[in-house]
């Protein structure tokens, strides 16, 4: 039964082909300890950020690698309003439907930091989808109550119209049975050889924090975690990080 039968990496993939415009795309994804690296062909290269930001709606996807992905075209949408001229088969309604399909993928993202962030729901399996403005929950809770609560939290989120809670289901001992089948699949993935990585990596994008980061890694946003994050990288105000800025995480 999903979630318990299915990887990061298959559910990633799932999200994928469940959002109409990437799912002809024929992605690749490979994931490892929480990073996912997605590789393939997209259109042009203001895909990148459409993909980055659903396969973040996925539980466990701690950072995601786009590094193996190919754009037949660079066209931006800063370039095309300049000049009101596309290359190729691209139109300007291309690009806005594809902005469209970005914000609402944030507003999915925004959800799942929302439903992580309360303590009752941080370790249930949720994933957060989109269509337009309207959300979709899949995965599992232990009760009635946190069905409740998780469906209240994503109502709640600046920017969600609606909420498609269909998938939701309710399962005693949800979070056990998660954490279970997650170190079981982890377990039977076949090993390329030694891996000693003390620590992880994060890209900040717009928008982070070092306490979201902390949330992200250690489920905790506290003070203590945030600092911890902010000594390892030389921080001595940790409220001055910047887009673009690699952050070691350690472990």
């Amino acid at each position: 039964m999903w979630p318990f039968g299915k990887s990061t990496e298959e559910r990633v993939k799932d999200a994928l082909k469940q959002t109409p415009r990437l799912q002809s795309l024929n992605l690749d994804v490979q994931e490892r300890g929480g990073t996912v690296s997605i590789s393939g062909e997209v259109p042009n290269q203001n895909y990148h950020q459409l993909i980055e930001v659903v396969a973040e709606g996925i539980k466990g996807v701690k950072q995601v690698d786009l590094s193996g992905l190919r754009a037949r075209q660079t066209v931006q949408p800063q370039e095309v309003k300049a000049s009101q001229t596309v290359t190729g088969s691209q139109s300007q309604q291309d690009l806005d439907d594809l902005q469209q399909d970005i914000k609402g993928s944030q507003i999915a993202k925004a959800v799942l930091r929302n439903i992580e962030a309360n303590v009752e729901l941080k370790d249930d399996p949720i994933d957060v989808l989109q269509t337009g403005r309207s959300v979709i929950l899949r995965g599992a809770v232990d009760s009635q109550h946190e069905y409740n609560l998780a469906e209240k939290i994503a109502r709640e989120t600046e920017g969600v119209a609606s909420v498609d809670a269909s998938d939701l289901k309710i399962v005693e001992k949800a979070k056990e049975k998660f954490r279970e089948a997650q170190a079981s699949t982890q377990q039977s993935k076949p090993k390329s050889g030694p891996v000693n990585i003390p620590d992880e990596w994060y890209t900040v994008k717009a928008g982070d924090t070092l306490s979201e980061i902390a949330q992200r890694f250690y489920g905790d946003a506290s003070k203590e975690s945030y600092m911890k994050i902010a000594r390892a990288n030389g921080i001595s105000d940790p409220n001055l990080i910047r887009v673009g800025q690699k952050l070691q995480i350690p472990r």
